[in-house]
């Protein structure tokens, strides 16, 4: 790197914003929030489907919402009904079983994409077609803590399958 290079390294995958609401979307921020077993404490879900240890937070990247208001979608952070906005994770290139480690915070391991539903309508007519593939990803709770905006997040990927490591030593 030259003297000249005045570039930064890039920063480490973090935390945004997090939402909760007393059910359905939006989401609004909150300074910090208490992540258990079943979720964000003070989130609730209108939904039954919602209600589940294998989708107790949902996780977005802020790059795709940017992507989406660049397209004229009117969403911020907590809109789609995400609990957790991501800067630099990519969380919608993972796979499940990923592991996300908040630094002094929770753990959390990705367990499905996920699909928009219709309560996104409420939020514009083409959005649920606009946000298939982009519409981010649930996580179980391995490790509680305490989730809030500017924490930063280390990821772990997910061990390959006996059958993939076998592929692999094979290649």
């Amino acid at each position: 790197m030259s003297s000249s290079d005045t570039s930064s390294p890039p920063e480490a995958p973090n935390v945004v914003a997090v939402c909760v609401s007393p059910g359905g979307v939006p989401k609004r921020p909150v300074d910090v929030a208490e992540v258990g077993v079943d979720g964000l404490v003070g989130d609730g879900h209108n939904h039954e489907k919602h209600r589940r240890p294998h989708r107790a937070v949902c996780i977005q990247d802020l790059e795709l919402l940017d992507q989406l208001r660049a397209e004229g979608y009117p969403v911020e952070p907590g809109t789609l009904g995400e609990n957790v906005t991501v800067r630099g994770l990519h969380v919608q290139r993972m796979a499940p079983g990923d592991v996300l480690c908040f630094e002094d915070g929770p753990v959390l391991e990705l367990t499905e994409t996920r699909k928009p539903c219709y309560v996104l309508d409420a939020i514009h007519p083409t959005i649920q077609q606009a946000v298939v593939g982009r519409c981010g990803y649930f996580a179980r709770v391995l490790t509680a803590g305490r989730v809030f905006p500017g924490q930063r997040i280390a990821r772990r990927a997910a061990a390959s399958s006996p059958s993939q490591r076998s592929a692999d030593a094979s290649a």
